[in-house]
This record gives structure tokens, C-alpha cells and sequence, in this order.
């Protein structure tokens, strides 16, 4: 196996062109650290983003950062920490969950549109993904978008990268909106819920105007051994002592909440960030299902009739990290089904080659919307060089 790392958006262009000339299919990658999330490519050559790397621009007054793809993730953090800033959405790490090594970059996060907890407050990697360059499959070089938020005329073509996992371009340089950092943050934690009413718990919080920012539910034995719902807050040090006291009265009727210091819960949500506490054990499947919040549990519920499985919620309810055998499909048809009949979507984010190989990673499209993603995919790359089969089998 080849490995191209260009060092230019034209060495990428050439690169591409060459690949195409030969009719030879090639595998997208950044820091490696995701690479089993998707079906198995079946490609000899591999374009990486590593060598494109670098701040192009940080502008603190304006809110906004660029950097070439290939920029370690860890670097942008801290440039932006530096000037009391960060990345809105809370990309998530998927290298405990994954066993992987490297660093995960930029462009990776971007392509797989990495959104953490923070998500149902701040939104997803793409609403804050404000401009992009890349190489098509036909060896083009492709801008769009700009620095601000109402920069784009004609299509969108972020949100169309965001969560393509490389399959319609080479990401070159992306660009981001950022937020700053608050003073501090603290989390509420009620004991003893069920699912269900744990769920209605953190939907009282998000529908509270103290501005939640974290809100997830951990069963018992998932960390601990009593089940645990969790509600973050974040902001100046006197917002949080208010919102704290007024949020822990609004919530008395779930029971009498712990508050966390910042430091242990800043932890804790990193554990949920990284859905950690399903790293173990290594063999078992993991899927991450979304639904409407109110659907979570009953999702669960119906996998957990079917399927030896262990889960917790995340976005207050509306993402459910589950593990289940990796035996046979790995749960993939009951997943599936019962994802399909909650209005949801799964995917499958662990499990062996040959299982991920075999049956739908990503949930089954509708034909319309299949015929939709075929033909976005050959506008973007006809002849099927990057990526292929990534993500649905033939495309």
C-alpha cells in the first residue's frame, strides 16, 4: 500500500488526476484515528492530509480559525484556549472507543462531523463549519464558503462535506466559527432514575432558561453502580451559582441533586464525550443511535428485548450509545428496524472488518434518498475514486 502525503492543495490535485488516470482507488485519512468507522475500502493507495498542516488564519475580534486539514485538532484547541476560546460543538475522541492511536486532525473532524455533548446547545461540527477547500474527484480544486456565518451563495457545500468521511473530496482547509470559553461550569446529578423518567428530567432542564449545556443519563452500572442523570452548566462563576440553585429547585421533583465541582465535572464529561464507559469490553459491538429525545428510552428498550445490550443517553436523550455482541450482524437488522420505527438513524461504529463489511453500517437509505446520494456522489467524484464503498456498498 501507497501512502501520498501531499504537501499543497496542487500536489493533491495531481495526485488525484494520477488516480484517476489508473483507475486506482484511494482511502482518505488525517491522524488514522478513525479509520474503522464506515465499511472496509477495498484500495491499495492512501491520500493523507498529514503534511497539510498549520493555522492559515486565527482572528480572536472575529470569532473565526483556519487551518490546513491536516492540523493536529490538539493544536487548534490550544491556539484557541490561548485566546480564551473554543470549538462550540465539543468534538468528540474516538481513539479509546476505537483502540486507535495518532492525533486526531482537523480535517478529520470535519469530515466526520465530530459533535460532542454540547451539541444540543450549541449545535453540530457543520453549523459552525463556515468555509472549506478541497479536490474533488475529478482532480478540481473546490472553495466555498467564506469566514461569516451568511458568507454562501449557491449550494452550501460545508454541510454537504460535513460527515462524508472523505467520500466527495480531499479536505484541504476548513474553517470554523468559535465561541469563547466560559469561567467555569458545573453539573448537576440526580440518582436513581430510570431511563424514562431521567430522560424527562434532562427535558425539564433544557427547557428551563438556565442554558444547559450538557445533558445526559447514565444507567446503573454504566461508571457507577446507580444510575445517574446529568445536567451541565456553563458560564461566569456567579451565572453558574444562580442557574445551579434555581435549576436544583426546578428539579426537586426528581430528587435532590449533587453538584459537581468544575474539575470533576469537566471529567465526567469527557467520559461522556468519548463514550468511554462502552470501551470496554474490546470485542463487543457499538452502535450510536439518534432519535427524538422522548424516543430514546423506548428505542433502548425495544433493541434491549432483542438483544443483549448495554446503553446510555446523550443530547438529552436523543443519542443512545449502545454495546451488544459483535456475533453475527452484530445486531445490525434489529437495530436497524428498531431505529427505522422510531423515526432514528444508527450507526455501527465498532465492530470487526468482516461484520462491518457485511451488513449496513450506516442506516438504509430510502430509495429516493439512495438515488439522491448516488447522484451527489457522482457529481463529486464519477469515477468512484474516493473512498468507495465507505459508506454504502457501490457508491
Amino acid at each position: 500500500m501507497t501512502t501520498h502525503a501531499p504537501a499543497s492543495e496542487a500536489e493533491a490535485q495531481a495526485i488525484i488526476a494520477d488516480a484517476g488516470a489508473r483507475h486506482a482507488p484511494l482511502s482518505i485519512e488525517g491522524g488514522g484515528t478513525k479509520r474503522g468507522i464506515g465499511r472496509p475500502t477495498q484500495t491499495q493507495d492512501v491520500l493523507s492530509s498529514l503534511a497539510l498542516s498549520g493555522i492559515t488564519l486565527h482572528e480572536p475580534a472575529e470569532l473565526v480559525i483556519a487551518a490546513r486539514a491536516g492540523t493536529p485538532l490538539a493544536e487548534v484547541e490550544r491556539a484557541l484556549a490561548a485566546k480564551g476560546q473554543r470549538l462550540p460543538f465539543e468534538p468528540l475522541d474516538y481513539r479509546k472507543l476505537l483502540g486507535t492511536n495518532g492525533e486526531p486532525t482537523i480535517g478529520g473532524m470535519a469530515a466526520a462531523n465530530l459533535s460532542g455533548p454540547r451539541r444540543i446547545q450549541a449545535g453540530a461540527c457543520r453549523d459552525s463549519f463556515l468555509g472549506v477547500r478541497f479536490v474533488n474527484g475529478r482532480g478540481e480544486s473546490v472553495k466555498s464558503g467564506g469566514r461569516v456565518m451568511k458568507n454562501v451563495t449557491g449550494l452550501d457545500l460545508t454541510r454537504l462535506m460535513a460527515g462524508a468521511f472523505g467520500t466527495l473530496g480531499f479536505l484541504t482547509e476548513v474553517t470554523f466559527k468559535v465561541l469563547p470559553l466560559p469561567q467555569t461550569q458545573a453539573t448537576l446529578v440526580l440518582s436513581g432514575l430510570s431511563d424514562v423518567r431521567g430522560v424527562e428530567a434532562l427535558s425539564a432542564g433544557l427547557g428551563s432558561p438556565f442554558e444547559v449545556t450538557g445533558a445526559a443519563h447514565l444507567p446503573a452500572g454504566i461508571g457507577e453502580e446507580r444510575a445517574r442523570t446529568l445536567l451541565r452548566l456553563e458560564s461566569s462563576t456567579v451565572a453558574v451559582a444562580y442557574r445551579s440553585e434555581r435549576l436544583t429547585a426546578l428539579l426537586q421533583p426528581f430528587g435532590l441533586a449533587e453538584i459537581l465541582s468544575p474539575e470533576a465535572s469537566e471529567a465526567l464529561w469527557l467520559d461522556v464525550r468519548d463514550a468511554v464507559f462502552l470501551a470496554e469490553p474490546r470485542e463487543a459491538a457499538i452502535w450510536r443511535l439518534s432519535a427524538a429525545p422522548s424516543c430514546g428510552p423506548g428505542l433502548a428498550e425495544a433493541i434491549g428485548r432483542k438483544l443483549e445490550a448495554r446503553c446510555f443517553y446523550d443530547w438529552g436523550g436523543g443519542l443512545v450509545w449502545l454495546a451488544c455482541p459483535a456475533l453475527g450482524d452484530a445486531g445490525a437488522s434489529i437495530v436497524h428496524a428498531a431505529s427505522r420505527a422510531a423515526g432514528g438513524h444508527a450507526t455501527l461504529i465498532r465492530a470487526p472488518d468482516a461484520v462491518r463489511a457485511a451488513v449496513d453500517v450506516f442506516q438504509p437509505p430510502t430509495a429516493a434518498l439512495l438515488k439522491l446520494t448516488r447522484d451527489i456522489k457522482a457529481s463529486f467524484d464519477p469515477a468512484g475514486l474516493l473512498e468507495p464503498g465507505r459508506m454504502y456498498a457501490g457508491l
